[in-house]
This record gives C-alpha cells, structure tokens and sequence, in this order.
C-alpha cells in the first residue's frame, strides 16, 4: 500500500511511513484547534483530546520499533483506538460549542485519512 509503505521509498523508519507523517500533523491541527477551546476545559477535553491525538503517531511508532508484526499490528489497533476516541471528542467539541464544524474540519479529515491508512497498513501486514 503506497500510503502506508511510504510512497514506494523503503522504510527505515516509523518516521517514513506516510500514516505516521499525518498523525503527526494531526497532532499539530489537535494543539491549535483545542489552543481556542474555554480555559475551562484545559483540564476536560482539551487535555483528553491532545492526549488521543499524541497516542496516535506514539503508537505507530512504538509498533514499528518493535520489529514484530503480530506486535505491530497490536499498536496499529491502538492508534486505531485513539483516531477513533478524537474523533468522537472533536464531534462532542462541536456539539458543545467549542468550535465550529468548519473549525473542526481539517482534523476530523485528518482524522478519517489516518483511520483509513491504519486500515490499509494493518490489512497489508496481515496478508
């Protein structure tokens, strides 16, 4: 799988696995979406938000360090787990007022790309 693979280039490292490289971004766009959220909250959903989105790309690179595949796949189902826990916390973020759908759409497409490649990897490394 491109995506996955790294755009055809061999993978040395987690750091050239495409999937990482979004979750990575991912992150970015969690901090400066949740950045705007009530200083209330900075204990709430700002902090279980930011901490799903980092278990993502940590994840992906903790199972590739592992040099295991059945091991990898594991953490590949955690990031899974993670993309799916933020994307229910930015819905609920939306629905409470915290920011606006438009606001919110660059993560939650994140979001979906992540969560699509992670399906692809671990279908990839199950073959």
């Amino acid at each position: 799988m491109e995506g996955a693979r790294g755009a055809g280039r061999e993978i040395r490292s987690y750091k050239d696995l495409v999937v990482w490289q979004k979750g990575m971004m991912l992150v970015k766009e969690v901090y400066l979406l949740t950045a705007k959220f009530p200083a209330d909250e900075k204990f709430g959903l700002i902090q279980q938000m930011r901490r799903a989105a980092v278990s993502i790309p940590s994840n992906i690179a903790e199972g590739h360090a592992r040099r295991s595949t059945k091991e990898f796949l594991q953490f590949l189902s955690h990031a899974s787990g993670s993309a799916a826990e933020l994307e229910t916390q930015t819905l609920l973020a939306i629905s409470l007022g915290h920011c606006s759908q438009e606001g919110a759409q660059k993560a939650l497409n994140l979001i979906e790309e992540v969560q699509r490649m992670l399906v692809g990897l671990r279908r990839s490394l199950s073959d």
